[in-house]
């Protein structure tokens, strides 16, 4: 049986969060939702993935002006976030949700996106890239998704492969890597192609 979804993390900023999660949507033919999409509103996520893939983006729970952490763009406008106020939209489709940044990032003062995963209860694909410190990051994520009791059930790697690296993520982690290629341009072909690249794969996680 299907799932209802798959929520996509990272371990940072800037490690290709965006595009893999353009290219889950294109791939399952899914609907794209951000629960909070922070600064940028004329050319957000949303808007970028519906462009990307041509399918369809869930409204945002909350919209904020800021390009911050949620926490503080919130602040700035005097907005609460509430996590207990969200819940998965309705949909016939699997929804990809995409966090913000990593694990941790602050959703309020109290609450954390850990806590939002652990609220919509959804497999998670956790996005990696190789840098100097992608070890331990990677690794940090990954303790903290399987603690919280979350279901981790695939670790994309984004861009070229560093053997050494993933030799060591394969003696801990018990999931599938997944390679997205580095994009020299980013738009709706490249997305549709390693889309059809990857189909089989990000189905398997979903059946």
């Amino acid at each position: 049986m299907s799932v209802k979804g798959l929520f996509i993390t990272g371990i940072g900023t800037d490690v290709g969060k965006t595009v893999a999660s353009a290219v889950i949507t294109k791939a399952l033919e899914a609907d794209y939702w951000k629960p909070v999409q922070c600064g940028d509103l004329d050319n957000s996520d949303s808007i970028k993935i519906a462009r990307l893939t041509g399918l369809n983006a869930l409204p945002e729970a909350y919209r904020l002006n800021a390009p911050m952490s949620p926490h503080a763009a919130a602040d700035l406008e005097g907005v609460e976030l509430k996590i207990d106020k969200i819940e998965l939209p309705k949909s016939d489709k699997t929804i990809v949700v995409e966090g913000a940044g990593g694990v941790m990032v602050p959703f309020n003062s109290k609450e954390s996106y850990l806590d939002l995963m652990v609220k919509l209860n959804l497999p998670v694909v956790l996005v990696t890239r190789h840098y100097l410190g992608s070890i331990n990051h990677t690794m940090l994520s990954w303790n903290v998704l399987k603690e919280a009791g979350l279901n981790v059930v695939a670790l994309v790697i984004s861009g070229a492969p560093h053997e050494s690296t993933e030799s060591h993520f394969a003696t801990q982690m018990d999931v599938p890597f997944i390679r997205i290629s580095e994009l020299k341009e980013v738009n709706s072909n490249t997305i549709a192609s390693e889309a059809e690249r990857l189909n089989g794969q990000f189905h398997s996680l979903i059946t």
